[in-house]
């Protein structure tokens, strides 16, 4: 039996922002389910199921926050599912949604993602004592930057892609009323000249600590056709993980990743996905994994990455725009931040995304990594069904 087509027909996020003082957790998801069930003017009446996801729950100090979450989500008596896989856990969360309603479980299903740093410290949360060694590690930014010198060895690319990355980043949120930071005043000299952090990581070379949550509606064809506004058609999709340590492990381009963005692309029929998708939300915490994941998805050749940046090409206005919404560089509720950039492919191809709408957008990559570039997540959506 073939599977059911599954469409996205709503998508809801709050305003992502430092820190939400006003709502507790449960307000804050309920806040974004109510937009996204707005979006495709439902009710609590019409999900058949939650799926829900969030990064490690020590981030908050809140055990096993799906239980109480329950009712603000309208998941009394229904089923619930939790998904954990690190940072790629917004996109995974998304995909086993998906694939319950590819798989006709249920006809029409909520999923959500949230994290709300504020009420913990989720830097010194990843900073943890690694066994027989002196713990020096200092956040997730003292686990990738030599990963990030590698790859500049490897690859010859110069100190400046990175700033040049944080800065099409920053100016891009600008066009996104939900974007975390809104930084008018930015150019490429304050992102050149802001503090080194991690070398070669400088400050605004960085993510933002974030509170907020994303909510996707996902349904059949069925549900589609009733759907009041066009719906995202969900193309391919993938996870794939691999150990964070062991011989022969390329931190640079992990084949986790290389065999995640393969699979999506055989779903979809893709065979050049530089010239036959239009847009890649890409999930880049710190400025220099553009170019990295550019070569790891594919979209440019070993050691080409760092040129395609350069070059302009993932502007906003270029042949491949990159994070049209300002990306995880201007908004990281680390818990959400995988399931934004699914959303936000979504809102591209639907044609809603607003000032940063790419025109004649018909695919977009959704992609998401997580632990220590471990797990991976990723989907494709398109205007069209697939099988049209």
């Amino acid at each position: 039996m073939s599977k059911e087509p599954v469409a996205v027909v709503g998508v809801g996020q709050t305003k992502h922002v430092a820190a939400r003082r006003d709502v507790s957790i449960a307000g804050l998801v309920r806040e974004a389910a109510r937009r996204a069930m707005d979006d495709a003017e439902l009710t609590w009446a019409d999900i058949d199921a939650v799926v829900i996801g969030k990064a490690p729950d020590f981030f908050e100090g809140v055990m096993m926050p799906e239980l109480y979450l329950a009712d603000a989500l309208g998941a009394v008596g229904k089923p619930m599912l939790r998904v954990h896989t690190a940072g790629s856990v917004g996109g995974s969360t998304a995909l086993v949604a998906a694939n319950l309603v590819a798989a006709r479980v249920h006809g029409t299903v909520l999923t959500l993602a949230f994290e709300k740093q504020s009420e913990s410290n989720a830097m010194w949360g990843l900073s943890l004592p690694i066994p027989f060694q002196q713990p020096l590690l200092a956040g997730a930014g003292g686990f990738f930057a030599p990963h990030i010198r590698a790859y500049m060895r490897r690859s010859g690319a110069p100190e400046t892609v990175g700033a040049l990355v944080a800065y099409k980043d920053r100016r891009n949120a600008l066009k996104n009323p939900y974007a975390h930071l809104h930084e008018h005043d930015i150019t490429l000299d304050k992102v050149m000249a802001s503090p080194m952090l991690w070398d070669p990581i400088r400050y605004s070379e960085t993510c933002p600590s974030s509170d907020g949550a994303c909510a996707m509606i996902l349904t059949d064809r069925a549900g589609a056709a009733r759907a009041p506004r066009r719906p995202a058609w969900m193309l391919g999709g993938a996870m794939r993980s691999e150990p964070t340590l062991f011989a022969g492990k390329d931190f640079v381009s992990p084949q986790a990743g290389q065999d995640c963005a393969a699979d999506v692309y055989r779903q979809a029929g893709i065979t050049d996905p530089r010239r036959e998708i239009d847009g890649a939300e890409i999930y880049v915490p710190f400025s220099w994994y553009e170019p990295m994941w550019l070569e790891n998805l594919g979209f440019a050749g070993e050691g080409e990455g760092w040129k395609l940046t350069e070059a302009g090409v993932t502007e906003l206005d270029g042949d491949l725009p990159v994070n049209m919404s300002g990306g995880v560089l201007s908004t990281n509720p680390i818990g959400a931040s995988g399931m934004i950039r699914f959303a936000e492919a979504a809102l591209q191809v639907r044609g809603q995304a607003g000032e940063h709408q790419v025109d004649g957008a018909r695919r977009v990559l959704g992609h998401a990594y997580g632990g220590g570039s471990q797990f991976f997540s990723m989907w494709l959506v398109g205007a069209e069904p697939p099988d049209s």
